[in-house]
């Protein structure tokens, strides 16, 4: 115990001090928000277009414009090696989540990033947010990063923010997966025993569009098909950050300038 105690003590602070400060430094190899230049595009190519295994690009000529579904993107190179003209490259920005579907879908211009929630459901769960992670046929992948937000890095538990055992005992439901047919019932009867108000989370490609099994028969192309969803984070996986990121802001611990409403006027 001493000698557990002791390479403690040598290991230091190791949880970021995300949100306060710059953001932590991230791999090279980290796949970020993809870009698109439709400046580089040559006439009539649509080289990216076909080899993105999930119909996440769409390319129009008149005037030219590329559209990334960020919804539907596995985060991989298919659609850069592809681009003779090296038209997409991915950003290290880790900021990807947002409050509707139709913000996944960016040409060129700056991401919607999410908003808080209502005032009256913020006062509820700003301080204290209990989700119930459900895995409705993912890979496991989706749920190993939403893990690893427990770890001594994140330390999601010092924004209020912890998973529960029972939806009885929770404020909305975390949902990874595709939601396959069986997991669709299951998915229902999970969010009806959450009581209201509640809020939904569809964490990675899969539980946004289907991901790589869009539009298969067994499965229901994402959560939005069985219950009402409140906050998209996309990815294949989508890193922890990404996901921490979308519960802040959702939370109304970060704020984007572009994310903001006007407010009603005055009578």
């Amino acid at each position: 115990m001493l000698r557990v105690l002791l390479a403690r003590l040598r290991q230091g602070h190791r949880t970021i001090a995300f949100p306060a400060g710059d953001p932590p430094a991230l791999s090279d190899r980290f796949r970020g928000r993809p870009v698109a230049d439709p400046g580089k595009c040559a006439e009539g190519c649509r080289d990216c277009a076909e080899a993105c295994p999930t119909r996440a690009i769409r390319v129009e000529e008149a005037p030219k414009r590329v559209t990334l579904d960020l919804g539907r993107c596995l985060f991989c190179t298919d659609c850069v090696e592809a681009c003779p003209e090296g038209a997409i490259r991915y950003t290290q920005d880790f900021r990807l989540a947002t409050r509707s579907r139709e913000d996944l879908l960016v040409s060129g211009e700056a991401l919607r990033l999410a908003g808080a929630l209502e005032e009256k459901t913020r006062r509820l769960f700003g301080r204290s947010l209990k989700l119930r992670q459900v895995s409705a046929g993912g890979c496991n992948a989706c749920e190993a990063d939403v893990n690893v937000l427990g770890t001594v890095v994140f330390d999601l538990g010092r924004f209020g923010i912890q998973f529960v055992a029972s939806p009885r005992h929770a404020d909305g439901l975390l949902v990874t997966g595709p939601v396959t047919r069986n997991m669709q019932l299951a998915l229902r009867k999970t969010w009806e025993a959450v009581p209201p108000p509640k809020i939904v989370i569809a964490v990675g490609a899969c539980a946004i569009s289907g991901g790589p099994y869009v539009d298969h028969p067994e499965q229901t192309d994402g959560a939005a098909a069985t219950v009402p969803v409140d906050l998209f984070v996309p990815g294949c996986p989508p890193h922890p950050l990404t996901i921490l990121d979308g519960l802040l802001r959702l939370l109304g611990r970060l704020e984007d300038p572009r994310a903001r409403r006007p407010s009603p006027a005055a009578p």
